[in-house]
């Protein structure tokens, strides 16, 4: 924990270096360089490259930069949604895999992205009938969920051209995104200036440092949304095992929106307190999984959240962050209407996405940590994704953990979106 702290602080002080401001606090000395092997002739060598990535409908110019390590791990990042459009990390045999879902080009994210790999915000997740209240004033936002406001709105952070200023540093490589959202976009108040680190280090560490600031108070709730899938996408997720560091999540009405109440997972199909396949159970969530776990946590600062396992290509995901909670999507909606990178169709539950956040509608739920945001407050949050490979064989896939048996013609999510009610006729079951 203590290198990850040094780590983040290294780009900051160097983007400081940059802008010609002082450095906050005093850097601290990196892992001695003389313990680390030269890297042989003709191994990949810690870089960042940019390249255009192509251009918006309204001409705006895209960005793609590939943030390479030591080891060969790959990160490819565009200022579109400072969006995550792939990582390729190693499998038990040293093989690379590319372990996040998206498109080969920035048209796919422009016509249908379902958030593939995208920042999203002003609020991510849900806010129940896209309203609320803050200081005597009743805010209405866009109903683009149903009737209810979902991941920023219209158009999100997810839909926007960020700034972008490479990092590197002694052990890292990374991109700063930044981002204006002015006064009353997506009627959100306040100016808010935004901020987003990408860095990856030599121990296959990509982390994600937010920083935010406002003039008028306002909800503030970001994440990331990449769907993993650490098979590099050969199957779909139901065999991945997980762990979520949490014994309580909150439950959800028909809307996918938490009822205000904090329930233990202990004895239900929602407990992943141990390590569990996820379609073990996944028969007996309605819809499939797509619930907020609060995580334990004994003090403030970076925490075990999740920890996700591929027994075919013996990847390990482990998932640490400052947020008070954990948004368990297991990828309902994917019916196999796009094709994404490689020519890959993905079908239902061919990702999942773990994202790290305050609970969903926050801002109408007193009893849940608060996401408002005032001027002369800093916004800071950091999530850290550790990869890994288990060595050994290829664990069997478990009996009875199999692929939806049709793909149900509209997931829950869709539905709730067009305003269907939900009956026996868009029931979906597994095998």
């Amino acid at each position: 924990m203590r290198k990850i702290v040094s780590l983040v602080l290294a780009a900051a002080f160097v983007i400081m270096t940059i802008a010609g401001l002082p450095a906050c606090a005093k850097k601290e000395p990196a892992a001695p360089a003389a313990a680390a092997p030269a890297p042989e002739k003709g191994a990949p060598r810690m870089n960042i490259a940019r390249e255009p990535f192509g251009s918006l409908p309204d001409g705006q110019a895209v960005d793609l930069y590939t943030l390479t390590n030591d080891k060969g791990v790959r990160a490819r990042l565009t200022t579109y949604g400072a969006i995550l459009v792939s990582l390729e990390v190693p499998d038990r045999d040293g093989r690379m895999g590319d372990v996040v879902l998206g498109y080969e080009t920035l048209d796919g994210y422009v016509k249908n992205n379902p958030y593939f790999g995208a920042i999203v915000g002003r609020y991510g997740n849900r806010i129940a009938k896209g309203r609320f209240m803050l200081d005597g004033t009743t805010y209405k936002l866009a109903a683009n969920n149903g009737e209810n406001h979902l991941h920023g709105g219209l158009k999100g952070f997810d839909k926007v051209v960020w700034g972008a200023l490479a990092i590197k540093e002694a052990g890292i490589v990374g991109v700063r995104f930044t981002y204006l959202s002015k006064d009353g976009e997506e009627e959100y108040p306040g100016n808010l200036n935004v901020t987003v680190d990408y860095t990856l280090d030599n121990d296959n560490q990509l982390a994600i440092a937010y920083e935010a600031t406002t003039d008028k108070a306002t909800p503030v709730n970001l994440t990331h949304h990449s769907y993993w899938n650490l098979s590099g996408a050969k199957t779909d997720i139901l065999g991945h095992e997980l762990v979520l560091h949490a014994d309580k999540y909150t439950p959800v009405d028909a809307g996918l929106i938490p009822t205000g109440e904090l329930a233990p997972v202990k004895g239900t199909a929602m407990d992943f307190t141990a390590p569990l396949a996820i379609g073990s159970r996944i028969a007996k969530v309605e819809g499939g999984y797509d619930h907020n776990y609060a995580l334990t946590r004994e003090a403030a600062g970076l925490a075990p959240a999740a920890r996700l396992s591929d027994p075919q290509s013996g990847r390990v995901l482990e998932i640490r962050t400052t947020e008070p909670g954990i948004q368990f999507y297991s990828g309902n909606f994917l019916d196999g209407t796009i094709t994404g990178k490689g020519g890959i169709v993905y079908k239902k539950h061919f990702g999942l996405c773990l994202e790290t956040q305050h609970f969903p509608d926050s801002p109408n739920h007193p009893n849940f940590p608060t996401t408002i945001l005032k001027p002369g407050q800093t916004y800071k949050s950091l999530t850290v994704h550790k990869f890994s490979a288990k060595q050994g064989k290829a664990t069997p896939r478990a009996q009875g953990i199999g692929s939806s048996s049709r793909s149900c013609g509209m997931a829950r999510n869709d539905i709730l979106a067009k305003g269907v009610p939900l009956g026996k006729e868009n029931a979906c079951t597994l095998s």
